[in-house]
């Protein structure tokens, strides 16, 4: 690991002439602001996340004073909007925003589409090795390490207790003690990576054994063993068809929101930060 540069110029006091401007990043960045309206103090930048929720809202606010339905603000930077400013604005939303509901045909369609987000009782019996990705962790190096033992496991020869002592051995999750045993889990039982990859991609039938590929989830990269399986059922359409209704509407509502934040962010002067047209957390 190389030894860090110091940016620090002068004694170092804040208080000394030698100190040099604030080069910090902070400081260095602009103040985010909407049609002119400051979205936080100068120097005080929010992290990225709480910055767009800024904006956004504000857009809306401003979109709701143009439409009559708050006062006009006189200041320079955004107000603190109380429960009625929330719910006007709300209710502006609910009213400007059009989505359409689900047909039958676009319920079924989807539904014969997607199987296997239906299936009840499914599940694997699974043992995994983690290559766990940590801060600082050199992720090439990782992903060739991983890859080794993979292509190892998936040798004819592999001697039937290997993969268990490379659990032992490589793993960086508690179940290295069980040889990677994690039980028998089902598509709720383990993070969204893997679920989707190990019970609803159209190869996930892939049968028994070691996977072919890594599999790369938020927790890092893992070598995955079907050991046993158990067939699910699939429910019929009208047992889940107000499911996917529901689920239809959610998404139609949220490309809707989209458009609408879209068109906001495009009539706006937005400085300090790059925005597209999203969801706004005040929405929701």
């Amino acid at each position: 690991m190389s030894t860090p540069t110091s940016t620090v110029t002068g004694c170092g006091s804040s208080s000394c002439q030698c100190a040099g401007p604030d080069m910090s990043p902070q400081a260095a960045l602009p103040t985010a602001a909407v049609n002119g309206i400051e979205l936080h103090p100068a120097g005080q930048r929010p992290d990225i996340g709480l910055l767009r929720e800024l904006a956004y809202t504000e857009l809306l606010r401003q979109q709701a004073v143009r439409k009559g339905l708050l006062p006009r603000h006189t200041g320079l930077a955004t107000p603190e909007l109380g429960e009625a400013e929330r719910k006007a604005i709300e209710a502006m939303v609910d009213a400007e925003v059009q989505s359409p509901q689900p047909k039958e045909d676009e319920c079924q369609r989807y539904y014969e589409a997607n199987p296997s987000q239906f299936m009840v009782g499914q599940a694997l019996h699974v043992r995994h090795i983690l290559f766990a990705v940590t801060p600082g962790v050199n992720v090439h190096a990782l992903t060739v390490h991983a890859e080794k033992a993979l292509l190892e496991l998936t040798r004819k020869d592999a001697a039937p207790g290997r993969f268990a002592q490379l659990a032992a051995e490589l793993s960086n999750c508690p179940t290295s003690a069980q040889g990677g045993d994690l039980g028998w889990i089902g598509p709720d039982d383990c993070a969204p990576e893997l679920a989707n990859e190990l019970f609803h991609q159209k190869h996930s039938q892939w049968g028994m054994g070691v996977h072919p590929r890594l599999i790369h989830t938020r927790f890092g990269f893992h070598i995955i063993e079907v050991l046993e399986r158990r067939a699910g059922k699939q429910p019929a359409y009208a047992e889940v068809r107000e499911r996917i209704a529901a689920l239809l509407a959610m998404q139609s509502r949220a490309r809707a929101l989209h458009q609408y934040m879209s068109l906001l962010v495009g009539e706006a002067l937005v400085e300090g930060i790059d925005l597209e047209g999203a969801d706004s957390p005040l929405v929701q």
